[in-house]
């Protein structure tokens, strides 16, 4: 159905609600495209944030030289930051679900198997972390790809009810020809006004996904030089300090 000529007078409103089912039933799909992308676009905002505040608040911990309990105790409060998880890891697998102050009841045990196996469990936990920030990412990417071809596919309706308009009164006037393409451009801005912000999000969390990851990689390799450093000998006959 093409659009009334006297929409052309009014608003954009005014001429969505004079179009034609196909073209209400291509900008529904488009606004719930929108709304679900911009409602992600914060979450995953407010996500990256509380991963940022929640490392600082991590890597203030562990730089203190605390004792490698309370690093962890501290790490298992602080969920959101990907780094902390890591040390988690790492803990647990060589103190073996122990909570004294060191990772290791043997020094000589934090060599070959346990530091591969501590590599391993950091590595996994890794890629968890890196999971949970790529969450919904995939559909701003959906969004992003195809919502300028659902709006296309309303431009080219909009374009055959110009045409078919044309054929029904045997003339090419610009009141036969213009109501059908006004469909047809609302359409198109529809499609591009959800597909950009979901490109420009997307491309941003993908960068900020890649940073973490490489954070974490480097967090990884300081934590097995840190692991693999021989404890420091005793003094005036006071025991050795712990290792982290």
């Amino acid at each position: 159905m093409p659009t009334s000529p006297d929409a052309l007078t009014g608003g954009v409103l005014d001429l969505i609600l004079s179009a034609g089912p196909i073209a209400k039933a291509v900008l529904a799909i488009l606004a719930i495209f929108s709304i679900i992308s911009w409602a992600l676009i914060v979450e995953k905002w407010w996500q990256f944030r509380r991963v940022r505040r929640h490392t600082l608040a991590f890597l203030k911990v562990f730089r203190e030289g605390r004792r490698p309990s309370v690093v962890a105790a501290a790490a298992k409060k602080l969920r959101d930051s990907p780094l902390a998880q890591l040390y988690v890891a790492a803990h647990n697998e060589m103190s073996g679900g122990r909570d004294g102050d060191s990772f290791v009841e043997d020094p000589d045990e934090a060599t070959s198997d346990r530091l591969t196996a501590a590599e391993r469990a950091m590595r996994s936990a890794a890629n968890v972390e890196v999971s949970q920030l790529e969450r919904y990412l995939p559909f701003l990417a959906t969004t992003a790809s195809a919502c300028p071809f659902i709006g296309l596919f309303g431009t080219v309706v909009g374009v055959m009810n110009s045409f078919h308009g044309i054929g029904a009164q045997g003339s090419a006037s610009l009141a036969v020809v213009a109501p059908g393409i006004s469909e047809a451009l609302v359409a198109t801005a529809a499609g591009l006004g959800a597909a950009i912000p979901a490109v420009i999000g997307y491309n941003y969390f993908v960068n900020r996904v890649k940073h973490w990851a490489s954070e974490m990689e480097g967090f990884t390799l300081d934590m097995l030089n840190l692991l693999s450093r021989p404890p420091a000998p005793a003094k005036l006959g006071r025991p050795a300090k712990d290792g982290i």
